[in-house]
């Protein structure tokens, strides 16, 4: 490693460290790309969903190209007790520009191919080296300190991810805590693209998306996820970090259990798990992002906290591809104005403010205090499911009124209860 002055370090090759590299030296700047793991995506566990907006806005029909798994057209939200299922089903068959569409993927694969379409624009890589220290002088950020090697440049991005380490170093990012994470294990399942095409019933590069809410996380905040890939499954669970410590059941059993649930068993059956693979997840939204930018430094991706829980969609890389894209033209016109200052790279936090990044933040910004809510992942799944089979159940007895049915069930949660969650959670959405 040389240690000339490059133009930007970006620290993390995941998608927001990579498209910054691809917007960068796009540019015409002189880009260093520092990855801990192996290769990009090494490290990387997610559901598997990219929504495409983001990407297509850099790279223009990026899907032809780049190796998705496939096209989300089938939606399905499920509620789940432990012997019983009640979902919500969506199919979109209609036309969508590319703007509009999402795929599934898998991240070891995509990553290393944004990696490379960075190296064809002209960015370095190099990988299986950490970041040890960043280096400061008078309180501004001059390079970092990898493997025993001192390498300077005018600029620093952190993208290192969901433990910003480095961030605290510097004082931009407070200590994580346990209440605005959740951690989460995933299995990649094999099948064969009959099977996948016959049980989530989808053809051609038709794919599933699937979010399950109730018994997966054991009644606490959290749930459980599957998406279809060509000829696998992602299937995983998430559990809200701070209620590890009084959960009856470990991470590894609320999957092993979501695996063998009535509903799900069948989905997987015969299938081959060909990995494993377990992380931690920004649930905190607006109120994780920290200090974004300071005197030659910047913060992007799940670093920033830009993730995005609303219960019926999860997004990240989206947020991600987004904040690394603002980065990068910050730089770019701190570049111009050959002042790499907090004040001369503010406008990435501009970017950010105009962009659909804070603005989706800001909207959804109460949601994940309603998330604590016990009853949604407990009462109202069982509720759900005790109306569903009372409705279906024919057995020759006095069959009540709908409406009185309906009253007895939602008495079991409480009138008071309904009301004031119905009322938080349409403010917060």
């Amino acid at each position: 490693m040389s240690e000339e002055a490059f133009d930007t370090i970006i620290v993390g090759a995941g998608v927001a460290g990579c498209i910054a590299a691809y917007v960068l030296a796009k540019g015409g700047a002189d880009v260093l790309v520092i990855e801990r793991g192996n290769y990009a995506g090494s490290k990387n566990m997610t559901g598997g969903r990219l929504y495409g907006h983001s990407l297509e806005r850099v790279i223009p029909g990026f899907a032809s190209e780049a190796p998705i798994e496939r096209k989300v057209t089938k939606e399905k939200v499920t509620f789940l007790t432990d012997d019983s299922a009640v979902t919500l089903d969506y199919h979109n068959g209609r036309d969508q520009n590319a703007l509009q569409e999402s795929y599934t993927v898998l991240r070891g694969e995509f990553d290393q191919w944004l990696m490379a379409k960075a190296e064809e624009a002209g960015a370095q890589f190099i990988t299986g080296i950490r970041v040890d220290k960043i280096l400061t002088e008078n309180g501004k950020v001059l390079g970092v300190e990898a493997d025993g090697d001192e390498l300077t440049a005018k600029a620093v991005i952190l993208a290192e991810g969901v433990n910003p380490v480095l961030g605290e170093q510097l004082g931009m990012v407070s200590k994580v805590k346990a209440s605005a994470m959740a951690v989460g294990a995933k299995e990649l399942i094999e099948l064969s693209e009959a099977q996948i095409q016959d049980r989530f019933n989808v053809s051609g590069d038709e794919g599933a998306a699937w979010l399950f809410a109730g018994s997966p996380s054991n009644g606490l905040m959290g749930g459980g996820f599957l998406y279809t890939n060509k000829t696998t499954v992602s299937l995983g669970v998430v559990c809200g970090l701070h209620d590890i410590g009084t959960s009856s059941k470990t991470v590894p059993q609320m999957l092993e259990d979501f695996k063998n649930h009535p509903a799900v068993k069948p989905l997987i059956e015969g299938g081959k798990m060909i990995e494993y693979s377990g992380h931690v997840v920004p649930e905190a939204g607006l109120h994780m992002v920290p200090k974004l930018v300071d005197d030659g430094v910047l913060i992007v991706g799940d670093a920033a906290g830009f993730c995005l829980n609303v219960g019926y969609t999860v997004r990240g890389m989206d947020l991600a591809i987004a904040s690394g894209e603002a980065a990068a033209q910050a730089i770019l016109t701190a570049r111009e104005n050959s002042d790499f200052s907090a004040t001369g790279l503010g406008s990435y936090q501009t970017l950010l403010e105009d962009s659909f990044v804070m603005k989706d933040l800001k909207l959804y910004q109460k949601l994940p205090a309603f998330m604590e809510n016990p009853r949604i992942f407990n009462q109202y799944p069982k509720m759900v499911a005790d109306i569903m089979q009372e409705m279906f159940t024919v057995d020759g007895s006095d069959t009540p009124p709908i409406r009185k049915m309906l009253m007895k069930h939602c008495k079991e949660v409480g009138y008071l209860n309904l009301i004031k969650d119905g009322f938080k959670g349409v403010t917060a959405l």
